[in-house]
């Protein structure tokens, strides 16, 4: 009787003893590891052996001849942990997906997408800050002038004709500003400088107007009543601003040259000298020294920067001169120039820090009429900085002569002047 389960039978028996083995004969006898002991311990009550003698080490494994305690870990258990075999790559350690030992790459970073949004980052944040710098400066902007209530108005002309004002406004300054800029104290506003600036396709040309002009004040429509006013004759010039203001000043310019003056543009005294502060000052070479108690003007010859009170000093300068209005608007022309070169220099335009308070200090300071927009208003700079810096033409309103201390307009050249500037044509008439 077969007393082994099912599945077993003589034949699946072996010789071998032990692990499952059927074998009637024991295993021959195995070597077993042997493991030799340090020194024992000392008895309780004895002193601890000295340091390095007597101290029981660590038995140590050596394949095949058990442990052994003179020889360390040199070639057993531990002998392929130095050379990386149980946690490297090396023979008997942990294998790679592919079998051959090594783990996959890194992949190659993918510098053409990177550098793809990386340009998409940049010019989604350029967008971004420039429509908020955009939306921010217009609305800073004072559109404060309405022409359409100028009447009687020439016809439009080819280009674009900006009349650029000076004022004498003292609005919100201080009485120690008013002191330090040596503005004075009079109530109202009057016109310092007053310039037409063309632009268009033929180049573009600056033409000052001496505030003491004598013109003729025509009849003109109340900026606050409605109602139509004048005529009231001759008159200086910077007279039509102080009676009625901005559309006075349009209505008397248009009446008395025939241009039609498309946008209006007018800075106060703090505006001024805060724009040249804002820019860390401008540089000029003063080909003589002055001095204007009026205006505090106290100049060198020479090369030097103004800072924004002398800037006003000098543009204001004229009991320094004998030919004092006319001397006046061309050292505002040179400074203008100075100004515009100055405003547009890389330090400005790429420095953050200077380019923000600079048009804050020039947009917080404008009065413009209700049509201007901001690019109108960037055309006008670009324009004037192009003249100044000898791209374009800049004159003084041709004179024939005086009248009781009044300037008076040549007016055959005049005439000559403003066809070519409706034509938009280079000018070819020369100014005083």
């Amino acid at each position: 009787m077969n007393d082994w389960p099912d599945g077993w039978s003589d034949d699946n028996r072996s010789n071998r003893y032990g692990r499952g083995s059927a074998g009637a004969q024991p295993e021959s006898a195995r070597v077993m590891r042997q493991v030799r002991r340090g020194p024992a311990a000392p008895a309780p009550g004895q002193g601890a052996p000295p340091y390095g003698t007597g101290v029981p080490r660590q038995p140590s494994y050596v394949d095949g001849q058990g442990y052994d305690e003179g020889q360390g870990y040199d070639n057993g258990y531990d002998s392929d942990y130095n050379t990386g075999h149980v946690y490297g790559n090396g023979p008997g350690g942990p294998q790679g997906p592919g079998g051959d030992g090594a783990y996959p790459r890194r992949p190659a970073p993918n510098w053409r997408k990177r550098i793809k949004w990386t340009a998409i980052t940049l010019v989604t944040a350029l967008v971004v800050v420039s429509v908020g710098t955009y939306f921010w400066a217009d609305s800073k902007l004072h559109r404060d002038v309405d022409l359409s209530k100028v009447i009687d108005r020439p016809e439009t002309g080819e280009g674009t004709n900006y009349l650029i004002v000076g004022s004498d406004s003292r609005a919100g300054m201080s009485a120690e500003e008013k002191k330090k800029l040596h503005t004075g104290s009079a109530e109202g506003k009057r016109t310092d400088s007053m310039m037409i600036l063309h632009t268009g396709s033929n180049g573009s040309t600056l033409l000052s107007l001496p505030r003491d002009s004598n013109v003729t004040i025509p009849k003109f429509q109340g900026s606050e009543s409605g109602k139509i006013k004048g005529p009231l004759g001759p008159n200086k010039l910077n007279a039509a601003y102080a009676f009625d203001g901005p559309t006075l000043l349009v209505r008397t310019i248009e009446y008395n040259t025939g241009l039609h003056i498309d946008h209006y543009v007018e800075i106060g005294f703090a505006g001024f000298a805060g724009i040249v502060d804002a820019v860390g000052g401008v540089e000029m070479n003063l080909d003589q020294g002055f001095k204007d108690k009026y205006s505090g003007a106290d100049f060198k010859a020479g090369k030097q920067t103004l800072n924004g009170e002398q800037a006003l000093a000098f543009v204001r300068t004229r009991h320094a001169f004998a030919a004092s209005d006319l001397q006046r608007t061309k050292n505002q022309q040179k400074f203008l120039a100075a100004l515009a070169h100055q405003v547009a220099t890389p330090s400005t335009v790429l420095n953050p820090f200077k380019l923000y308070p600079t048009m804050g200090a020039g947009l917080d300071s404008l009065v413009v009429d209700k049509d201007m927009s901001l690019w109108d208003l960037a055309d006008m700079f670009w324009a004037m900085k192009g003249v100044t810096s000898g791209d374009g033409k800049s004159m003084n309103m041709p004179i024939s002569g005086s009248v009781g201390g009044n300037l008076v307009w040549d007016k055959a050249k005049l005439k000559t002047l403003v066809d070519e500037l409706k034509n938009d044509e280079k000018v070819t008439v020369s100014g005083n």
